[in-house]
């Protein structure tokens, strides 16, 4: 069966992991400005505060793991009232690996994580990030703190094909943390996005045959059949799981695919309009340049040719 989950994070081309230990005891908190990448980090030990801008504070205990696809500014802290010490994560990231000790220096710490970030290689990961919860706590999961683990020592190591494993281990991370925050489908408490349209198996069927067929000319009655719903249940219902409507969603797709065809396969833009499901190299071409803002040829010409 097609899988819309694992096509968006293939798309997303996540990379370049840096990994970094923290421990905090006693009065602490640090403040860290708004980075704009996805980062990540999974409580080894104790107990912790954590304040994303926009959401609630959460309390954060031993085996939970945390996504965060686009990082704005947080606090971090112990329970105890203090100053958050400023932390800029672009000047952190360039500094040694060693684990990072906040609050009393000395004793054992009240806290212990393991945390990091990596960045999305992909043209569209605005995108695609936007699809995604701002944050994702997920509570229990044995499995993300192993990759954590492996990631970590993998990033510290200079083996051979550690770029590789690295790319595979966040991919395996970005799965396994979406699916198990994928929720259900009368949770009307989730953010509008790819994991609630996903939890609603009506809506689901649509999105799957966006995804197995984008080429095939969809229109809302042809998906709403798929979802065996109304035309108007269908399109309140997939605007309200998704976030937008359906035929926005499905030319997004085809324009990520376009841009993917482009980059990486050096296709003609008629072989492209083709597989993205445009019946002909101008049409495609006036709807990718209003989509992008520049021609597909000016695009894939811009563009470096990637590989995978």
């Amino acid at each position: 069966m097609n899988d819309p989950l694992g096509e968006v994070i293939a798309l997303l081309q996540p990379r370049a992991v840096h990994s970094k230990g923290i421990s905090g005891a006693g009065r602490w908190a640090v403040r860290y400005a708004e980075f704009g990448e996805p980062s990540f980090c999974v409580v080894l030990e104790g107990a912790c505060r954590l304040a994303v801008d926009g959401s609630a504070p959460v309390e954060l205990a031993a085996g939970d793991f945390v996504l965060l696809p686009q990082t704005p500014g947080f606090t971090l802290s112990g329970f105890e009232p203090a100053a958050p010490q400023p932390i800029d994560p672009k000047v952190a990231s360039a500094l040694a690996m060693d684990e990072v000790r906040h609050g009393r220096q000395d004793g054992p710490p009240d806290a212990r994580l393991l945390g990091g970030f990596f960045v999305f290689d992909s043209p569209d990961a605005a995108l695609l990030v936007s699809l995604l919860p701002p944050l994702m706590r997920v509570r229990g999961v044995e499995r993300l703190e192993q990759l954590v683990r492996l990631i970590d020592a993998e990033a510290r190591g200079r083996r051979s094909g550690r770029e590789l494993v690295l790319e595979r281990c966040v991919e395996l991370l970005l799965i396994e943390t979406l699916r198990s925050g994928a929720g259900h489908e009368d949770d009307e408490s989730a953010p509008p996005g790819l994991l609630r349209g996903l939890a609603d198996p009506r809506i689901a069927l649509a999105m799957r045959g966006i995804h197995g067929d984008p080429a095939r000319p969809w229109t809302v009655v042809q998906l709403a059949a798929e979802a065996a719903l109304s035309r108007s249940a269908f399109f309140e219902r997939f605007i309200r799981c998704v976030g937008m409507p359906p035929m926005e969603y499905l030319q997004a797709w085809r324009m990520a695919l376009a841009k993917k065809l482009l980059r990486r396969e050096g296709l003609g833009i008629g072989a492209v309009a083709e597989r993205v499901g445009y019946g002909s190299a101008s049409t495609f071409s006036t709807a990718f340049s209003r989509h992008v803002g520049q021609s597909p040829g000016r695009y894939a010409r811009a563009t470096p040719a990637q590989v995978g």
